[in-house]
């Protein structure tokens, strides 16, 4: 791969946006990559988190601004959102470690992602109408189902950026590390994600799609019935019930 790396440990892939040179600006190969690799551990055993980060002092410094213009003449200028789209759909949890700035497509990138960790550095910059474009990709969406309508409104139109810290605050960012230990904390965190069982995680994800519908409690419900009782079915859960009891009746 030209511009991701991979590496797994303990369960938990890091996918690194290895571009530095140009602050691993998003292009369309690098889009290709992403796609390839998430088919590949999605389907492996080895893997049950995915890691996202960036190569050298940045996140992810937005679209590739070549690729940019020359989709002002493609059918599909959804091109250029194919990579961090693939990562929103994907089954597996994923965690966005951002080191550094995440600019544009690459705040999509890190909000693509199920939980956002930032290192110190972080800076997040919505930047669009800077470069004289209208928000792509779901951005406005995906921001303010995060923070809320002031955050977002703050960010698009008046350009505020937010530090690691502001971003915290305003529920961004779950958690802050300092930077030299982000990539060992997003990967302790993804850990414990990788222990349960890909099914299971994989039926929750899917399930999370349709919750901004549901607006009441018999619905909400009703809503995880069905993939709850088929969990229950699974050897896993008997397994984990058993061991639960053993613990209890011993008194450890």
């Amino acid at each position: 791969m030209r511009y991701i790396n991979t590496d797994i440990s303990n369960g938990v892939a890091t996918l690194t946006l290895n571009d530095p040179d140009k602050r691993n600006a998003i292009n369309l190969q690098m889009n290709d990559e992403i796609c390839e690799v998430l088919d590949e551990l999605e389907t492996s055993e080895e893997v049950g988190c995915l890691v996202v980060t960036g190569a050298g002092k940045a996140f992810c410094a937005g679209a590739d601004l070549g690729d940019l213009l020359a989709a002002r003449e493609r059918d599909n200028i959804q091109d250029i959102y194919r990579g961090f789209l693939r990562i929103a759909d994907s089954t597996l949890p994923t965690i966005a470690a951002v080191n550094g700035a995440a600019v544009g497509a690459g705040m999509n990138m890190a909000l693509a992602c199920d939980m956002i960790l930032a290192g110190e550095s972080a800076r997040f910059d919505s930047r669009f109408l800077e470069i004289g474009i209208h928000p792509g990709g779901g951005h406005t969406w995906r921001l303010l189902s995060r923070t809320n309508e002031q955050t977002m409104r703050a960010m698009v139109l008046f350009g505020q950026v937010l530090s690691s810290q502001e971003a915290r605050r305003r529920g961004l960012v779950w958690e802050v590390f300092p930077d030299e230990i982000l990539i060992t904390e997003a990967k302790d965190i993804g850990e414990k994600a990788s222990s349960y069982s890909k099914d299971l995680t994989r039926s929750t994800k899917e399930a999370f799609k349709a919750l901004p519908a549901i607006d009441n409690s018999g619905d909400a419900v009703q809503h995880e019935v069905v993939p709850q009782v088929k969990s229950m079915e699974s050897d896993a859960f008997r397994s984990l019930v058993t061991a639960l009891q053993k613990k209890i009746s011993s008194g450890s």
